[in-house]
């Protein structure tokens, strides 16, 4: 039975803005933003699970749970949290999370809906064909071990230049594809061996390629500078770095538990455990974390290339441009403004997506008068959207919005309420075409067991944390 959040624990701020203050050990407030709604459909867990990061060493400003915001491991999904390394600042394994880099990219097609109805149960046969998806899943692709270091290393670059997408792809994904300062040496070998033979995988979970229709256009010229128009149609991918980052996770959040002993850091959550970043097993990490962020980029790089051809085989020769690739569960080296200072930020988000304002260097310069592109995944069924970021939200996350709907029920609820051949039936009924290789994924991942995506997209853009640019609703979902 999950533990309702008690709203009268927290101090209205504002509209969407609620506050623990500091007790106990608590080094900053935790900070929160939802409406009372979401705040009632959250666990009790969250609100624990901020308190412990609030109270970790070298935290700046707050503890912060996005609108989405559900339990997780160590940090609550939808948690973001700002280190100062030079504070003593420390990094978490479970701040970051087991699929490193999970994120979403959207690509265009310029295709409108009714020609992909026209020929929709086709194409869902051919993508479901074209990319694995599922526990286990492997693809056409066999990493030895000097292409395995290079892919680590050169993240979607090394992917580019094996064929898969061209150069002008790497403009539009963080980083330009490639997380600087990966370091082999602290990829075990298991993590490599699991990678092998699942690059340009989706994997399983809440995993997905979606073919989506843009249903509402809520900023017209911004969604014009993006590419987006209504009733044409996107693809999304939603996937992160497999087996080789679920390892990477696994051995560090088992390292970290004796770092944080070592370095004398008082847990109260074994879940949370963490080193200074200035410490050996800090930097272990971090150099493996990077790593593991450049198998995703790859592996989402690949995938694109695989929508590529698949749709050259069933409209003909096209494109497909990027419009922006963006990680979810990542730990990122960022300078943030703190009052009248610039600070260096070990800033994590799990389940959050960075969201640059208008102005950013770090965004492509057609983009750099407008902000970065925010991509929210809906829940198989229901809306995607795309946002916008905007300068506001500097000081009111350090740059982060939400990344989808948040969980309600945990998978295994789901699967005890729901039967995937009933799902499956119901979103066809809408038009909505289902390929998985598990019933009981599709289950697991049914609509109802999220909260509702336009409630959580709304809330964020009332904190202004992003902006709304355009909905998206789904024709095809290829399930992991």
């Amino acid at each position: 039975m999950v533990n309702r959040m008690d709203i009268s624990r927290l101090q209205q701020q504002s509209e969407t803005q609620w506050v623990m203050p500091p007790t106990g050990r608590m080094r900053t407030p935790a900070i929160l933003y939802a409406s009372p709604e979401l705040i009632r459909a959250m666990d009790t867990k969250v609100l624990e699970q901020l308190t412990n990061i609030a109270a970790l060493p070298g935290i700046e400003t707050a503890a912060f749970a996005m609108p989405d915001a559900h339990w997780g491991y160590g940090f609550p999904i939808g948690g973001v949290a700002a280190f100062d390394a030079e504070a003593g600042g420390v990094v978490s394994a479970g701040g970051v999370g087991f699929d490193i880099s999970c994120g979403v990219r959207t690509m265009l097609t310029g295709l409108m809906a009714e020609e992909v109805r026209a020929r929709q149960q086709k194409l869902a046969d051919a993508l479901f064909y074209a990319i694995p998806s599922g526990v286990g899943s492997t693809g056409a692709i066999r990493l030895t071990r000097p292409e395995t270091d290079r892919m680590l290393v050169e993240g979607a670059r090394w992917a580019v230049q094996r064929g898969f997408g061209l150069p002008r792809d790497l403009e539009r994904i963080e980083h330009h594809g490639e997380m600087p300062d990966a370091a082999l040496e602290h990829i075990s070998e298991q993590a490599r061996k699991r990678q092998q033979d699942e690059m340009g995988t989706l994997g399983s979970g809440n995993h997905y390629l979606e073919v989506q229709e843009v249903v509402e256009v809520f900023d017209p010229a911004t969604a014009a500078a993006f590419g987006l128009r209504k009733g044409e149609i996107v693809v999304s991918i939603h996937c992160g770095s497999r087996g080789l980052g679920h390892q990477v996770a696994t051995e560090y959040a088992r390292l970290m538990l004796q770092a944080a002993h070592t370095h004398g850091i008082p847990i109260t959550d074994p879940e949370l455990a963490c080193a200074p970043i200035h410490s050996r097993e800090g930097e272990a990490y971090l150099g493996a974390m990077r790593a593991a962020a450049n198998c995703a980029l790859a592996n989402r790089q690949i995938i694109s290339s695989l929508v590529r051809d698949t749709f050259n085989r069933v409209f003909g020769k096209m494109e497909l441009p990027l419009l922006y690739d963006v990680s979810h569960n990542i730990c990122s080296e960022e300078e943030h403004r703190i009052g009248d200072q610039v600070k260096q930020l070990f800033v994590h988000r799990k389940g959050a997506t960075r969201a640059l304002g208008p102005g950013h260097a770090s965004l492509p310069p057609e983009f750099r008068a407008i902000g970065q592109p925010v991509l929210i995944g809906g829940t198989m069924g229901t809306a995607s959207y795309v946002l916008v970021g905007i300068n506001a939200n500097e000081t009111l996350s350090f740059r982060s919005a939400c990344h989808g709907a948040g969980r309600r029920m945990s998978r295994s609820q789901a699967a005890k309420q729901w039967q995937g051949r009933d799902v499956i039936k119901r979103l066809e009924l809408r038009n909505i075409l289902i390929r998985s290789a598990s019933a009981r994924s599709v289950a697991e991942e049914a609509p109802g067991a999220y909260k509702d995506v336009s409630d959580v997209v709304d809330v964020t853009e009332r904190s202004r944390l992003a902006r709304k640019v355009a909905k998206l609703a789904p024709l095809i979902c290829i399930k992991g």
